[in-house]
């Protein structure tokens, strides 16, 4: 089996095409357009510092899977100021105690994705993945049929974990 019927993926698929551009402007970026809304529960959104914010991924290759990402709309590491760079690095080193501590996650995988060839989604805007990882997460699916079972909610997650994001210190 190559193919998991997942409907509920059409309208993301559909509806992130121009923001998958490498050249995306932030108003054809997903997430400068979540940025602006006022909700950010609705869109999973931790906590904003003063110049990054925290965030579930919608589409997770794992429970608790995170987003990291500068507040301002680009792309490479080269265009952030040091301070943007370093609160990154400081919100990720916090993620992983808060992953380990809420979650009882056994590994974490912290990564970025810079430029489309190198497997970024939204490229125009970078972000670093903080993915919470357990001994045995994996199963015959991906290996066998290249399909990731994902068996929890968001919003549970979203509840879990926000306490301790608000707990944090200002960066």
């Amino acid at each position: 089996m190559d193919l998991l019927y997942a409907p509920w993926r059409t309208s993301y698929s559909s509806s992130i095409h121009e923001a998958k551009q490498e050249n995306a402007s932030a108003d054809q970026c997903i997430f400068c357009q979540q940025l602006e809304r006022p909700d950010d529960a609705a869109h999973f959104i931790f906590r904003r510092f003063k110049r990054v914010m925290v965030m579930l991924n919608l589409y997770p290759y794992n429970a608790g899977h995170l987003l990291i990402l500068p507040l301002a709309h680009l792309s490479r590491l080269d265009e952030l100021d040091k301070q943007t760079r370093a609160d990154i690095m400081e919100l990720t080193t916090h993620s992983t105690e808060i992953l380990t501590r809420v979650l009882g996650a056994h590994g974490i995988n912290v990564g970025l994705n810079l430029g489309k060839a190198a497997g970024a989604g939204i490229p125009a805007h970078l972000h670093m993945h903080v993915l919470p990882r357990w001994t045995g997460d994996t199963n015959f699916l991906p290996t066998l049929a290249h399909t990731k079972q994902i068996s929890f909610d968001l919003q549970d997650m979203f509840a879990r974990l926000k306490p301790a994001f608000d707990a944090l210190p200002e960066l």
